[in-house]
C-alpha cells in the first residue's frame, strides 16, 4: 500500500514541471543549492569551495582532491576521526570518516570491542556506514560524501546533535579511488568550455576499460563476499570492526531513468534474510520517499533489483545483521546530459545523493531500536536455526595443495567464520579425513547464515531472473572437497580456531641428481615462471615416476618439474632454486638418481623442455575489460607472469612471433580485418598457442582455426515452447534462456597436459552465458565435458542442462605447429576461482606437451 502511494504521488508531477526540476542554473554548484541554510553552520569549519577553489559540482573532483577536503575537515573538526585502513593497487590511500559526539568518539574502541563480542547496552550508539561510488565512473556519490561530512561537522542544528550523540556514522567517500580517479580524468579530458548535454559526446561515453573498475578492471561491488582484490580485503576488516546496524550503497545508473532506492523486487531476496530485514528496509524507504518528494524529485523501488547474491555492499550486510540499502542515481556520466526526463546535470544527481545520505540517517534515528534489537535477534535466531539443521556442520579436506587449503581457510577467517582443524583423523562414510588436511565448521556459530550462504548448493528458486550470479558456493569455486556431518560423534577437534602459520624455510641441500617440484599446489605456476625467468632449465613429466627416499617409494604423478643439475646453465641454480622455492613455501624434492624404480627414467624423452611464456592478451573496444582484468590479474598478480595488452585495433601493426601465446577473453572480433586473421593464422601454423573463451571460441570456430562447433541461437530458442505464453510471460521466457552464474560438473581427462595438477575427474566449471560447445568429433581433442546431470549450483534451466549434457567444456588441438585451447566458461572468474584458474597457467607451459592433430585450412 505505502508503495503504491509512492507512485501516485510520482504520476501527480506533470512533465513540464519534471523537465524543470532536471534543469539547473549556473549557480546551481553554490552550497546553498545542496543546504537549505548556511546560516546554522560553524564559521571554523571549511566549506568544500573554500579548499577546492571551486563549488561542488562544478568539476569532477580527483581522488587526491577529496582526500585533501575529507583530512581538512578531520583536522577541524572534533565530531571527525578520519583513518587510513589501506592502499589500492595504485597506492591511492583508502579512507574512513568516523563521525559522532566528542564523547562518543572518546570511548570509539570500547563501543567496537563491545558489538565485536555481542555486548552491546542500550546506551551504546547505533552505527550507520555509508559506502559512495564503488564504481569509479558512478562520481555522484563520492562529491555528496563532501557535503554529508561537512553538514555532519558544522552544522548546529538540534537534529544533527542528536544523530552524533546516539549514532556512530561512518563515511567512506570513495570505494574505488582508481576508478574514480580514471573517470575523472577522461571527463575533465572531454569537456567543453560551453556545455554539451549531447548523449554521443565523448565526454559521455568512456574508452576501454571504463572507470567502473579498480585498477585490474574488477567491479568491486561484486568482491565483498569473494575478497579476490585489496580494497575488498581492507574494506572488510574495518567492516567487521564496526559491525554497523545500516550500509547505504550509493551507485549511478543509465541516464534516462530516475533514482531507485531500496527494497528491490520481493522475490528476489535471498531466503536467508530474515523478513524484518525487509520490513526495516520498508520503513527506511518511507524517509527516502518523503526527502525526495518534498523536492518533488522522481524515483522508483521494487524494481530491476534484487538482494539476492551476498557479494554486493547492499547486500553483504543483510547476512550480517545489518540492513544494507542500495540508491541508483540516474547518471549524467559527464557535466550534463539529455534524456527523456529532460536536461540532467551533475549537480542534480549529487543533491539526490545527499537527500537519500540525510534520510538514511534520519531513518535510522527513529528507528534506531528496532534496528538494534534486529541485528541482536539476527544472530540469536541463526545459533537457532543452526541447532534444528538436519546436520552438524562441513567438513573439508585437501591434501595435495595447501596454498589453495589456505587461501579457503583465509576467506572464511575474514569473514569471522570459526573454522577448526581436526585433532584425530576422522571416519565418514566409509572415508577417512586425515587430520593433517581436515577441517571442521560448525553451524551453530554466530555466522550461521553466511556459512550457509557460503556452502550452500541451491538449484531451485521462486523467482528464476537474477540481476547478478544464482551460484558462487566458494568450496566448489575453489575445487574444495565438502561434506556434510549429521553427528559429531568421535569427531575430534583442536580447541583454538584455525590461524594462518608463518611460511617455514626447507633444509634442501645442493648435492643432487636432480629436483624435482610437484605441479599440484596453486603457486607450483608461479614457482616455476620464476625459475624460467631467471634461467634455470626446467622440465615437465608427462608420465608418472617412482623413486626411492631413504628407502621409501615416492610416486611423482604427471606434471612434476624436474630441475636436473646435469643440463643446469645458469652458475647459480641451485641457490636460486631454494630461494625462491622457500619464498612460496613450495616443497623441492632432492632424486639421487635418473634410474626410477617405477614409470619414466629421468633422461627419458617423455620430459619435455619448457619454455618462458610471452603472452599477448587482445583488449580494447568490444572485448569484456571484466573477464581481460581476471586473467590479466591472474597472470600478473598470482603467477608474475608479465602480460602485454595490446588493443585489437593495434594488431595489425603487431609482430605476432614476439608472443609465445595469445589469449582472448569473450568479446566481439568480426571487426578483426582478414589480414590480422590469416597473420593469427599463419603465426598459430608456426608454432603459436591460441587461449580463447565463449565469444572468442566461436569466433576462432567461424574461421576454422578451432575444430568444434556451438549451438545456434536457433536450436536454443527450439528448446523452449511458446504456443501458450502470453505477453506477460516474455520476460520471464527471456530469464529462462540465459545462464546468468551458474556451476556445473564437468569431466576432465586427468591424463591430459592440460588437466596436470588435478586429481579427481570432476571438476567443478563456472559458466555465465548460454554459449554450448558441441563435443567435436576431433579424437583426443576433449579435454573437459559435462555429464548426464552437470548442474552443480545456481540456475540453469531444465533444457539447457540437458542440452549442455554430454558436451564439451574444454577443447584443445594442434593448428598446424601450434595448439588452440578453447573454453566457454570462465576459469579466471572473478579472481575467486581458483579451483580452475591452473589450466590457464598449464596451457602457458604444457601446451606443447600434447599433441591432437586436426584438420584447419
Amino acid at each position: 500500500m505505502f508503495f503504491q502511494q509512492i507512485l501516485n504521488r510520482c504520476l501527480t508531477v506533470s512533465t513540464g514541471f519534471l523537465l524543470s526540476l532536471f534543469t539547473l542554473t549556473a549557480n546551481a554548484a553554490e552550497l546553498s543549492y545542496y543546504l537549505s541554510s548556511t546560516d546554522n553552520y560553524a564559521a571554523q569549519i571549511s566549506k568544500p569551495s573554500q579548499v577546492l577553489g571551486f563549488g561542488v559540482g562544478e568539476r569532477h573532483l580527483r581522488h587526491d582532491q577529496l582526500l585533501d577536503y575529507m583530512s581538512q575537515l578531520a583536522g577541524q573538526s572534533e565530531r571527525i576521526k578520519l583513518t587510513e585502513f589501506g592502499r589500492t593497487y595504485q597506492q591511492r590511500k583508502q579512507v574512513l570518516l568516523t563521525i559522532s559526539s566528542p564523547e562518543n568518539l572518546a570511548k570509539l574502541d570500547s563501543t567496537l570491542t563491545n558489538r565485536q563480542n555481542n555486548k552491546v547496552s542500550d546506551d551504546d550508539p547505533l552505527v550507520v556506514w555509508l559506502g559512495y561510488s564503488v564504481h569509479g565512473d558512478e562520481i555522484s556519490g563520492a562529491h555528496a560524501s563532501m557535503l554529508v561530512a561537512y553538514h555532519l561537522a558544522a552544522s548546529q542544528s538540534d537534529e544533527v546533535k542528536q544523530w552524533l550523540d546516539d549514532m556512530v556514522i561512518v563515511i567512506e567517500p570513495s570505494v574505488n579511488p582508481d576508478g574514480m580517479d580514471r573517470f575523472a580524468n577522461w571527463v575533465t579530458t572531454f569537456r567543453s568550455h560551453s556545455a554539451n548535454s549531447d548523449p554521443n559526446h565523448i565526454e559521455h561515453n568512456q574508452s576501454w576499460p571504463t572507470g567502473r573498475t579498480n585498477h585490474y578492471w574488477f567491479d568491486l561491488n561484486r568482491d565483498w563476499l569473494l575478497l579476490s582484490q585489496v580494497e575488498s580485503v581492507n574494506r572488510l576488516k574495518m567492516y567487521h570492526q564496526y559491525q554497523p546496524n545500516v550500509l547505504g550503497d550509493f551507485h549511478e545508473m543509465g541516464a534516462n531513468s530516475s533514482y531507485f532506492f531500496q527494497p528491490g523486487i520481493p522475490t528476489r531476496t535471498n531466503p536467508l534474510t530474515p523478513a524484518k530485514n525487509v520490513e526495516l528496509t520498508q520503513k527506511l524507504a518511507e524517509f527516502h520517499a518523503k526527502a525526495l518528494d518534498e523536492e518533488q524529485r522522481l524515483y522508483y523501488t521494487q524494481e530491476s533489483f534484487d538482494d539476492f547474491y551476498y557479494g554486493k555492499g547492499s547486500t553483504y550486510p543483510d547476512v550480517n545483521g545489518a540492513v544494507g540499502i542500495l540508491f541508483e542515481q540516474a547518471s549524467s556520466r559527464g557535466m550534463q546530459q539529455d534524456t527523456v526526463n529532460g536536461l540532467l546535470t551533475f549537480e542534480y544527481g549529487i543533491k539526490n545523493q545527499l537527500l537519500t545520505s540525510f534520510s538514511t540517517l534520519r531513518g535510522a534515528w527513529q528507528q534506531r531500536g528496532a534496528l538494534a534489537e534486529y541485528r541482536e535477534t539476527f544472530y540469536e535466531s541463526g545459533l537457532k536455526a543452526a541447532k534444528k539443521e538436519k546436520y552438524a556442520g562441513y567438513l573439508f579436506t585437501e591434501s595435495d595443495d595447501n596454498t589453495r587449503l589456505n587461501l579457503f581457510l583465509s576467506k572464511l577467517a575474514q569473514h569471522q567464520i570459526e573454522v577448526f582443524p581436526l585433532s584425530e583423523d576422522f571416519r565418514l562414510n566409509n572415508r577417512v579425513f586425515s587430520a593433517e588436511h581436515s577441517y571442521f565448521v560448525p553451524l551453530a556459530q554466530r555466522q550461521y547464515r553466511l556459512i550457509q550462504a557460503l556452502f550452500t548448493k541451491q538449484t531451485e528458486f521462486a523467482d528464476n531472473t537474477f540481476y547478478d550470479v544464482s551460484g558462487w558456493t566458494l568450496p566448489l569455486a575453489m575445487n574444495i572437497d565438502v561434506s556434510q556431518v549429521a553427528r559429531t560423534w568421535g569427531l575430534k577437534l583442536l580447541n583454538k580456531a584455525w590461524q594462518q602459520k608463518a611460511k617455514q624455510t626447507s633444509e634442501l641441500e645442493g648435492a643432487a641428481y636432480a629436483y624435482a617440484i610437484e605441479w599440484q599446489d596453486y603457486l607450483a605456476p608461479k614457482l616455476l615462471n620464476k625459475l624460467l625467468a631467471k634461467g634455470l632449465q626446467v622440465k615437465v613429466a608427462t608420465k608418472s615416476f617412482s623413486n626411492l627416499d631413504a628407502e621409501t617409494e615416492q610416486t611423482f604423478a604427471s606434471g612434476t618439474l624436474l630441475i636436473a643439475a646435469g643440463i643446469q646453465q645458469q652458475g647459480d641454480w641451485f641457490n636460486i632454486l631454494k630461494a625462491e622455492s622457500d619464498a612460496l613455501a613450495l616443497p623441492v624434492f632432492p632424486i639421487n638418481t635418473g634410474l626410477t624404480i617405477n614409470g619414466i627414467d629421468l633422461g627419458s624423452q617423455s620430459f619435455k623442455l619448457i619454455e618462458p611464456a610471452k603472452v599477448l592478451l587482445i583488449g580494447g573496444y568490444g572485448v569484456s575489460q571484466y573477464e581481460a582484468g581476471e586473467i590479466r590479474y591472474y597472470l600478473d598478480q598470482e603467477l608474475e607472469i608479465p602480460v602485454s595488452i595490446v588493443d585489437k585495433q593495434r594488431l595489425s601493426k603487431l609482430n605476432f612471433d614476439d608472443y609465445s601465446h595469445i589469449v582472448m577473453v569473450d568479446g566481439h572480433y568480426d571487426d578483426l580485418s582478414k589480414s590480422v586473421t590469416k597473420r593469427l593464422s599463419n603465426w598459430l601454423h608456426r608454432g603459436g598457442v591460441v587461449f580463447a573463451q565463449k565469444r572468442a571460441a566461436k569466433w576462432l570456430a567461424d574461421k576454422e582455426l578451432l575444430q568444434a562447433s556451438f549451438a545456434t541461437k536457433e536450436q536454443l530458442d527450439q528448446l523452449f515452447d511458446t504456443d501458450n505464453l502470453s505477453y506477460q510471460d516474455k520476460q520471464g521466457l527471456t530469464a529462462r534462456k540465459r545462464i546468468a552464474g551458474t556451476i556445473f560438473n564437468a569431466e576432465i581427462d586427468t591424463s591430459h597436459p592440460l588437466a596436470f595438477g588435478f586429481k579427481s575427474n570432476n571438476l567443478p566449471v563456472f559458466k555465465n552465458s548460454s554459449l554450448i560447445m558441441n563435443k567435436p568429433k576431433v579424437p583426443f581433442s576433449t579435454v573437459a565435458k559435462f555429464g548426464q546431470s552437470p548442474l552443480l549450483s545456481g540456475y540453469a534451466d531444465e533444457n539447457l542442462v540437458n542440452r549442455l549434457a554430454h558436451n564439451a567444456s574444454l577443447v584443445a588441438h594442434n593448428v598446424g605447429r601450434g595448439r588452440v585451447v578453447a573454453t566457454t566458461e570462465n576459469y579466471t572468474f572473478r579472481g575467486y576461482w581458483q579451483g580452475t584458474a591452473k589450466i590457464l597457467a598449464n596451457t602457458l607451459f604444457f601446451a606443447t606437451a600434447f599433441d591432437v592433430a586436426a584438420k584447419s585450412k
